[in-house]
């Protein structure tokens, strides 16, 4: 288990968390989906930026998925970089999908 600390409020998630939820999508990855805007009108609501306003943030409407949060979930080693099919637009987005862990 690790904590990250998101930028944006006084808050942090648990990368289990995050780990149960994307498999519960039948998915390994999840898409950083990262966007300035409202969370009512966000065009990628299955987004780790989404998921993140909708569970953690303070302020559902500031984005929380920047860069160094997902820098910080590959550090944890539980996690590679990569761009994925986004669920959403079906296009190529940045995001993160779980290691295999042997």
């Amino acid at each position: 288990m690790a904590m990250i600390k998101l930028p944006y409020c006084n808050n942090s998630f648990n990368t289990d968390d995050l780990i149960k939820y994307i498999r519960g999508t039948n998915r390994d990855y999840i898409i950083q989906g990262q966007k300035a805007c409202r969370r009512e009108v966000h065009q990628k609501p299955k987004s780790l930026d989404c998921w993140l306003r909708d569970n953690y943030a303070t302020n559902p409407d500031t984005k929380q998925a920047v860069n160094e949060v997902i820098e910080a979930l590959i550090n944890t080693g539980k996690f590679i970089q990569g761009n994925f099919i986004c669920p959403d637009s079906e296009r190529m987005c940045k995001g993160v999908r779980i290691k295999n862990q042997k």
